[in-house]
């Protein structure tokens, strides 16, 4: 469960009037000498404690971003914030299932309460539990529109406030090259994956109008991995469909690494304020589909 401190939830308008003041002050050019612009940022990562998260938190710990790191396995962000902090990053943990919209509140609230702000939500929590639709999963399928779906809806509904209010802010949805296309028992999770790529295209154009209006700038990037070499495949209890999705990603040979994805993120965090990396599709130069 998320340690959640209940006076965050009551004083948090008043933490995000010091998250607008603290932002404005930390603004600055891209190009300053010595200093990446995510420096001082704040991050939240779901699904944190292994493969993409793992490896972006890292990642942005090495750019002296404030990163929160969010999974439900505890002891991983324990030894993940550990290694952040011993290779000069700052991070801290938020212990969280985003399927419970209390627990993804937490972490907001822990965010603000550590960093006083929140400059960047990476959705990157989701399984991938495949298997035919005439095995009748039903509890596979709850669980994948739970993680996948409503997790992420979550994690934008609890952050999408702070960064309105702050008027700039970064939201990049981990989808799959899943959300472009279906293939054999994969129907659930892949329309799991195609409402990743709607939400996210549906909320850039909303912000992108109410922008002109108002002058936010907040992003959002959808960020779709080919096969990547994570604990995902893990999450398939089907037999059959585990076997066949090792032999798929044997008979690439070179699958993507988390680092792989960790560094195109990264790309789209760091292009200039008025550059809005829409999506990155990204695939293993052997994979065909």
């Amino acid at each position: 469960m998320c340690a959640r401190d209940q006076s965050i939830g009551k004083a948090l308008p008043g933490h995000w009037s010091k998250s607008i003041r603290i932002q404005k002050a930390y603004s600055r050019p891209a190009t300053m000498r010595g200093m990446s612009v995510l420096s001082e940022q704040v991050i939240i990562i779901t699904g944190a404690s292994s493969g993409i998260g793992e490896a972006t938190a890292r990642a942005l710990g090495r750019r002296s971003a404030r990163v929160v790191v969010a999974a439900r396995r505890a002891d991983r962000l324990d030894a993940l914030v550990n290694l952040i902090v011993k290779e000069g990053g700052h991070a801290v943990t938020a212990p969280c299932d985003v399927t419970d919209r209390a627990q993804v509140q937490g972490v907001i609230d822990t965010a603000i309460k550590h960093f006083g702000r929140v400059d960047v939500l990476i959705n990157n929590a989701g399984i991938m539990p495949l298997a035919p639709l005439a095995e009748c999963r039903m509890d596979e399928w709850d669980q994948m529109i739970d993680v996948n779906v409503k997790g992420l809806l979550y994690g934008i509904g609890c952050t999408l406030p702070i960064m309105l209010e702050q008027k700039i802010g970064h939201i990049v949805n981990v989808s799959s090259v899943a959300g472009r296309r279906v293939f054999p028992n994969g129907a659930v999770y892949c329309g799991t994956k195609h409402a990743v790529h709607v939400i996210s295209e549906g909320l850039r154009g909303e912000l992108a109008e109410q922008g002109a209006k108002d002058g936010n700038r907040i992003r959002v990037t959808t960020i779709a991995p080919g096969v990547v070499e994570t604990e995902l495949q893990g999450s398939i209890h089907h037999e059959q469909t585990r076997i066949g999705m090792q032999m798929y990603i044997n008979s690439i040979g070179e699958p993507l690494t988390s680092e792989d994805i960790a560094d195109s993120i990264l790309y789209a965090l760091e292009a200039p304020p008025h550059v809005n990396v829409n999506e990155i599709l990204i695939r293993p130069t052997r994979q065909p589909r």
